[in-house]
């Protein structure tokens, strides 16, 4: 029994989502829907990430995801820098289990 209500549940998450038309609360056809980043109010580089965001959704994609490791590894680098400069050795494991 629990096999048949999954399915029907999955059936008809299926069709909710392959059809938009029958999960639409207006009646007629979905409008697509345009998202857009406003940058009326931006200067600079923040300017230059929405206009980027804005023209070309693979061009942010390709952007975001060389950025978020480069940052992270600078983040990492500079934590390790100032954790050096507290003086706490990380190199050393004699703490880390109890």
């Amino acid at each position: 029994m629990n096999t048949l209500k999954g399915l029907c549940i999955t059936v008809l998450a299926a069709c909710l989502t392959l059809l938009p038309e029958f999960a639409s609360a207006a009646g007629g056809p979905v409008a697509p829907i345009t998202i857009v980043s406003d940058t009326r109010n931006l200067v600079g580089l923040m300017k230059w990430w929405g206009d980027i965001y804005n023209e070309s959704h693979v061009e942010f994609t390709v952007f975001t995801c060389i950025l978020i490791p480069v940052i992270g590894v600078v983040l990492g680098l500079g934590a390790d820098v100032f954790f050096r400069w507290l003086g706490v050795d990380l190199k050393k494991r004699s703490l880390a289990e109890h």
